[in-house]
């Protein structure tokens, strides 16, 4: 299982949270996805097919594009 934290400065709300959430959290491979709108911060678990590559990609698709 691999895990990455991201800092998605984008997030103000718990709308916010429940989007990423949702969205990553269908990605095949997404075991959890655990989102804070205080901290901006996104923790993701995921196995194969997915990566971090695909995680961030569909995070800047949806409007939450991760701080580098």
């Amino acid at each position: 299982m691999n895990t990455i934290t991201v800092k998605a400065p984008a997030i103000s709300c718990g709308h916010c949270v429940k989007t990423i959430q949702n969205e990553v959290g269908e990605l095949k491979g997404v075991a959890s996805v655990v989102a804070n709108k205080d901290n901006k911060l996104v923790t993701i678990n995921f196995d194969d097919p997915a990566t971090k590559e695909q995680i961030e990609a569909l995070m800047a698709e949806i409007g939450y594009p991760v701080e580098k």
